[in-house]
């Protein structure tokens, strides 16, 4: 039999929504999906009108629906906003040159500008390359690293006001379990909030913060965008994969986990005696950094050293193999004197 629509507007209903568990029939989601969005963008105060806004565009669900929704928006409520894609080439083969070519659909389909920025230009290296190296258990570290500074960098290159990113409800679910079992306050306090800005930074939105990753990819099907689904390559190894497997674990026990670890999160308080890392520029490379030389550069001078393990660990590991190395060198250049 039939189930009709909640939102009473006497057509059938064709989904139960995960986050509310309403029957609603397509256009009653999607005006619900698309008003959530709008409130969320609404009352986190994310966008100006006149700004120029980057969409980072990796050609999955969350950017492809981030991008249509912004667009579509918009237009709707007259945001002011000029609206441009920006992705990240990491150099994975039969991955990320795939989803590409659905970036570059997008571009065409959603009439927006779009600028690609390779690993390979900004750092020398293919993160098949520096797999090689590291081998297949901390190459997620090196990934997402550098496609943090990789937005940033592109970001300034375009001159733009802000970077919306596709995280979702259950990414930042995610990533809330993760700095808790590592004990990382300073990331926890950070990772929930809808936007993060540093000085000498340009400011990063999550406009889809409170929508569950269920949804989009409903969202995505019954308008039939296009995206790239395949997951990454070298994720199957990754920390972040088995804290989504216990989320969804808990999501079958208490279906509202997911906005309770957020909210969680948001109300997260340090105590006044607790030392804080202090945002500051990189030395090297003169983007922010809570350290002298930034995680990124760390990163490179171990591969460009031959040393990929540089930079993997604690901060104390990394400055004592730093300073064996410049003992090292001196002895050798002492040595080659005589």
């Amino acid at each position: 039999m039939p189930v009709v629509c909640s939102a009473k507007c006497g057509k059938n209903a064709v989904l139960k929504r995960p986050k509310t568990g309403d029957a609603l029939c397509k256009e009653c989601f999607f005006w619900a999906f698309e008003t959530e969005v709008h409130k969320t963008i609404e009352g986190g105060g994310l966008f100006k009108p006149g700004e120029v806004v980057a969409v980072a565009a990796s050609g999955g669900k969350d950017s492809t629906v981030l991008a249509y929704v912004l667009k579509l928006l918009d237009q709707r409520y007259s945001y002011g906003l000029k609206l441009v894609l920006l992705s990240i080439d990491e150099g994975i083969t039969g991955y990320r040159d795939d989803s590409l070519e659905t970036v570059k659909q997008n571009r065409d389909d959603y009439e927006m500008p779009l600028t690609i920025l390779s690993y390979k230009e900004l750092y020398g290296w293919t993160m098949d390359e520096i797999v090689e190296q590291i081998g297949r258990k901390n190459n997620c570290t090196f990934c997402g690293v550098f496609r943090r500074q990789a937005l940033d960098r592109g970001a300034s290159l375009l001159k733009v006001d802000k970077v919306a990113t596709g995280h979702n409800a259950d990414d930042i679910a995610e990533t809330v379990l993760m700095n808790v079992l590592r004990g990382d306050i300073a990331r926890l306090r950070r990772c929930t909030a809808i936007a993060t800005e540093s000085e000498g930074s340009i400011p990063r939105v999550k406009p889809l913060k409170y929508t569950y990753e269920k949804e989009i990819v409903m969202y995505a099907y019954f308008k039939k965008l296009v995206y790239f689904s395949t997951e990454c390559v070298f994720a199957p190894n990754a920390y972040r994969g088995y804290a989504r497997t216990f989320l969804k674990d808990l999501e079958k026990i208490r279906p509202s986990v997911i906005m309770d670890i957020i909210h969680s999160g948001e109300r997260l308080s340090v105590r006044d005696d607790v030392r804080m890392p202090t945002r500051i520029t990189c030395d090297r490379c003169g983007l922010v950094s809570s350290q002298a030389i930034c995680k990124a550069c760390t990163l490179l001078e171990g591969l460009n050293r031959g040393l990929p393990r540089l930079g993997i660990g604690k901060e104390s590991k990394t400055n004592r193999m730093r300073a064996q190395l410049a003992s090292d060198s001196t002895k050798k250049s002492v040595g080659d004197e005589f």
